[in-house]
């Protein structure tokens, strides 16, 4: 489909007052013109696959922030809320696309098979990288704001020179919008008709500002100013988020170039466990959101068409709880990786530089150990 208006050349902006919705938090299914024909295939069962895999992602995010207070993490990050903004666009994405994603992503390495065990070394302060990211097509998380916003436009120019169709998905959060890299990445993916698509999950907070704070219009907005088309969705709703990135993609395989996604939804815990969000919201907003739960009005709606929420659910709980037990395991069986793996993986081939670099630090390690380098 085109949402490039044809007679001006302009990107329009679906969804900027309402934003774009099929599932209400009711449960009710409605149509949508823009969405619905990127829904056809579609049905109950493809449903229920993607609340499971919402549930699972849920259960390893709990997992992980009960982990941290009980000492066995040193820092998380939670999704909790944004499971179907993130499932949603995951699923819409071929194996072959690469993910960009800032310390929240939590999603794509999960669906994509990451290894727990070396992933959670991460979250003991034991490596850089919880995964291999040319086997997942998953960039290494960032911390620096909006970095991978630039990485995603590199590699969607890249694989545009070489002439294949996948698409780079660069995933950030509200407060990223105001940050320098992400605007020069919407520049130069809309200068090169780069395969980009930008999921802002606008979860209404960038720490504690609240993001009526940083923009007095809808980030979906912004866009138009790069001349590139964005969506604003619906973030708590799976259906709407899957097809949403399915427009974008299409577009970004067609040649058209990027597509700005701006989702909706809400983050139900606090930014990171070193946070308390009750000191700048109130409850009765955390309150009001739990009303529109991606995973419940799921629930409601397969209710509705009489299937059977209850085995679901326990199927759902016992995908999760392996996982958890999984992740749980591989984190107490983790070791830290030895001080030279920082020298891995910084060119694509050898550099005498870094090859000098490593020696010095053997050395070191010698000499501070007051023996051989090990």
């Amino acid at each position: 489909m085109s949402i490039i208006d044809s007679t001006t050349r302009t990107a329009q902006i679906d969804g900027l007052h309402d934003p774009l919705s099929v599932l209400s938090p009711e449960g009710t299914r409605h149509s949508n013109d823009v969405l619905d024909p990127y829904l056809a295939d579609v049905g109950d069962q493809e449903l229920s696959d993607l609340y499971v895999d919402m549930t699972i992602v849920r259960r390893f995010d709990q997992e992980a922030f009960a982990m941290t207070r009980q000492g066995e993490l040193a820092l998380w990050p939670p999704l909790l809320g944004q499971e179907a903004a993130q499932v949603g666009a995951v699923r819409a994405l071929r194996d072959s696309d690469w993910v960009f994603g800032s310390y929240r992503e939590h999603t794509a390495p999960l669906l994509r098979g990451a290894d727990l065990a070396q992933w959670m070394r991460v979250w003991k302060t034991q490596t850089y990288a919880g995964w291999q990211p040319h086997e997942l097509h998953v960039a290494p998380s960032q911390i620096i704001i909006g970095s991978q916003a630039l990485h995603a436009t590199g590699y969607a120019m890249a694989a545009k020179m070489r002439g294949n169709d996948d698409v780079a998905m660069a995933c950030f959060g509200d407060g990223a919008t105001s940050q320098g890299d992400v605007n020069e990445a919407l520049v130069f993916s809309s200068t090169y008709s780069a395969p980009t698509i930008f999921l802002c999950q606008n979860n209404g907070y960038a720490i504690s500002e609240p993001v009526e704070v940083q923009a007095k219009y809808p980030l979906a907005q912004r866009a138009a100013g790069f001349n590139i088309p964005a969506l604003r969705v619906d973030g708590n709703d799976i259906l709407a988020m899957l097809a949403a990135t399915r427009v974008a993609t299409e577009r970004a395989r067609a040649g058209d170039g990027p597509t700005f996604i701006e989702a909706i939804t809400y983050r139900m815990g606090p930014h990171t466990t070193t946070d308390d969000p009750k000191r700048y919201r109130r409850e009765r907003e955390v309150e009001d959101w739990k009303e529109r739960d991606p995973l419940l009005r799921v629930e409601r709606y397969l209710e509705s068409r009489g299937s059977s929420v209850e085995g679901l659910r326990e199927e759902a709980k016992v995908q999760s709880d392996r996982v958890a037990k999984d992740m749980r395991a591989g984190a107490r069986a983790a070791q830290a990786s030895p001080s030279d793996a920082m020298f891995e993986h910084v060119y694509a081939s050898g550099s005498d530089r870094v090859t000098q670099q490593r020696k010095q630090h053997a050395a070191l390690l010698g000499s501070l150990k007051g023996g051989a380098a090990a």
